[in-house]
C-alpha cells in the first residue's frame, strides 16, 4: 500500500525552495558547467600573458584607445594605427560600444580579456545543446567540449583581443536554429553579424542562401540580400567615407595595388598552396571530415574565400584569430553530419558515425597539446617574468595624459594612462616619452639613445631616465 505524501511534503516541493531549486537545476547544466571551465581556462591564459607581458599588445592597445573614447562618449580614435585615427575607417566593428560602460568602471586592458573570455564561453552553450539535442548527453556534451578546446578557439583566446569575439555567441545561436529548422530566429541570431566586422556580411548572406535553400524562401532571400548590401554599403561608401585615404585599404590585400583581384582567382592555387591545404586539413580534421557531409560546411567558404583569394600570408595559416569564426560553423556542421551519416543506407558509414564522436574528442584534446591550452599545466605561465619586473618600473616613469611612442608588449601597459603612438606614427607630435623595447626594436645599437630621439623629432631634446636589459626610456626635456 503507497501512503499519501505527507502535508509537510507537499508544502516542501511547492516551497519558493523547491521552486528555486528546479529553476537552478535546469540552467546549471552540462552546456553551463562547460562554458563556466572554459571561461576560467580562457581568462587564465589571456590575463596571465598580458601580466607577463608575453602578449604581441599591438591590437590590445588598438582596441582599448577605441573603447576608451567609446566610454567617454568620444569618436573611435587609435592614435596607434595614426595621430587621430578614426577605427571605423579601418573596421567596421561598431559592436564594440557595448563594452564602453564596462570599461568606464573597469578602466583596464584585462577587462577586454575577460569581456573576449567570457563571450567565446557563452558560445559553447548553444553548441552543446545543440548537440545533446541531435546526439543525446554524453555525446553532446563531448562535442561541446571539443568546440571549447578547439585549436581555432584556443588561437582567439591568445591572440589578445579582437572584434570577432562577439561573431562567435551569435554564429553558435543562429546555428543551433538552423539545425532545430528555426528559420526566423537564425535569421535574427544572425542580423548583428554585420556590426562585428564587415566581412561578415558575406556570412550571413550565405546563412540567407543557406535558408533559402532548405528553409523559408522568404526569410532566406531577405537574409542574403541583407547581408550583401551590408557587406557592399559598408565596404564601398562607409568605411571609405571614414578613411582617411578615401578607400577600403583590405582591398589592397587581395590583390596588391589593383583592386578587387577577382581578375586572378589562380593566386587561390598558386600562392601558399601547402600552408592552405594545411590549413583546410586542419579545419576539416578536427570533425573527423564529418562536417563534409553537411551542407552547412557551405558557411566556411566566404571567411575561407577571402582568406585563401588574399595576398596577405597571415591570413593563409593556424595562427592567430582569423580561423575563429569558423569554429561554430565547423562543429554546427559536425551535429548535423552525424545525424545524416545515421540514416545513411551504407552500413560502414552508420558505424563511422557511432564511433565519429570519441576520434573528434581525441583528435582535439592530442591538438592541445600543440596550442595555447598547452601553458597551462607550464609553471612558468604563473610566474612574473624578468619582462614584466622591467616593465612594472617603466610604468610610473610615463605621467599620467603624457604622450608616448613605443612598440612592443609594453604597448597596451601605458595605453590606459597616456596617448600612445606606434613608433614613427607620431606626425608633428612630439612625443613626451620614447620607450624603447629593445626585445623587439633596439633603433640605436650603437647606444645612442638620445642621439636617436633627437634626429627622429628635430628640435627637441632627450635624456635617458632609465635603462636595463629590456627597455630604455627617454623623456623630453622643457624647451629652455
Amino acid at each position: 500500500m503507497v501512503s499519501a505524501p505527507s502535508a509537510f511534503s507537499a508544502r516542501r516541493e511547492g516551497s519558493p525552495w523547491a521552486t528555486c531549486r528546479d529553476f537552478l537545476a535546469e540552467r546549471i547544466s552540462a552546456p553551463w558547467v562547460l562554458a563556466c571551465t572554459a571561461f576560467a581556462a580562457y581568462t587564465a591564459i589571456s590575463v596571465m600573458r598580458f601580466l607577463r607581458v608575453d602578449s604581441a599588445s599591438w591590437d590590445l592597445g588598438i582596441f582599448e584607445q577605441v573603447i576608451r573614447h567609446y566610454a567617454h562618449f568620444e569618436a573611435p580614435v587609435s592614435d596607434i594605427k595614426g595621430v587621430g585615427y578614426n577605427i571605423l575607417g579601418d573596421h567596421f566593428s561598431p559592436i564594440l560600444v557595448v563594452i564602453g560602460p564596462l570599461y568606464r568602471l573597469f578602466p583596464s586592458p584585462i577587462t577586454l580579456l575577460v569581456t573576449q573570455s567570457t563571450l567565446i564561453a557563452l558560445s559553447v552553450v548553444p553548441i552543446t545543446r545543440a548537440a545533446m539535442e541531435s546526439l543525446g548527453r554524453f555525446r553532446g556534451v563531448a562535442v561541446g567540449f571539443s568546440y571549447a578546446i578547439s585549436w581555432g578557439i584556443q588561437c582567439a583566446v591568445y591572440f589578445d583581443f579582437h572584434e570577432i569575439c562577439f561573431a562567435l555567441p551569435l554564429l553558435a545561436c543562429a546555428l543551433r536554429r538552423l539545425l532545430q529548422h528555426r528559420w526566423r530566429a537564425a535569421a535574427l541570431w544572425s542580423l548583428p553579424l554585420v556590426f562585428v566586422k564587415e566581412d561578415l556580411g558575406t556570412t550571413v548572406a550565405a546563412i540567407g542562401l543557406y535558408i533559402f535553400l532548405f528553409g523559408e524562401k522568404k526569410i532566406g532571400a531577405f537574409l542574403a540580400g541583407f547581408g550583401s548590401a551590408a557587406f557592399a554599403c559598408v565596404t564601398f561608401v562607409f568605411i571609405p567615407a571614414m578613411n582617411n585615404d578615401g578607400k577600403y585599404a583590405y582591398w589592397d590585400k587581395l590583390d596588391g595595388d589593383s583592386g578587387l583581384g577577382l581578375h586572378d582567382l589562380s593566386n587561390f592555387f598558386l600562392e601558399g598552396t601547402l600552408v592552405k591545404i594545411t590549413t583546410l586539413f586542419m579545419l576539416l580534421w578536427i570533425t573527423g571530415f564529418v562536417a563534409l557531409r553537411s551542407p552547412l560546411s557551405l558557411l566556411l567558404v566566404p571567411t575561407l574565400g577571402w582568406r585563401f583569394i588574399s595576398h596577405e600570408k597571415n591570413y593563409w595559416g593556424t595562427d592567430w584569430h582569423y580561423s575563429a569564426v569558423l569554429m561554430p560553423i565547423l562543429f554546427a556542421a559536425l551535429i548535423n553530419g552525424l545525424c545524416l551519416l545515421k540514416r545513411s543506407r551504407r552500413a560502414w558509414l552508420q558505424r563511422y558515425a557511432a564511433n565519429a564522436v570519441s576520434a573528434v574528442l581525441a583528435i582535439s584534446i592530442t591538438l592541445s597539446g600543440q596550442f595555447p591550452f598547452k601553458s597551462l599545466t607550464e609553471p612558468e605561465t604563473y610566474r612574473t617574468s624578468d619582462l614584466a619586473r622591467s616593465t612594472e618600473k617603466v610604468i610610473p616613469l610615463i605621467r599620467e595624459g603624457s604622450t608616448v611612442e613605443t612598440s612592443g608588449g609594453i604597448l597596451s601597459h601605458l595605453t590606459g594612462r597616456a596617448r600612445v603612438f606606434w613608433v614613427g606614427g607620431t606626425g608633428n607630435i612630439k612625443p613626451d616619452f620614447i620607450v624603447v623595447d629593445l626585445a623587439g626594436w633596439n633603433p640605436a645599437p650603437d647606444g645612442n639613445f638620445t642621439g636617436y630621439a633627437q634626429n627622429a623629432h628635430p628640435g627637441t631634446t632627450y635624456t635617458t631616465v632609465f635603462h636595463d636589459r629590456n627597455y630604455v626610456v627617454l623623456r623630453r626635456s622643457a624647451p629652455m
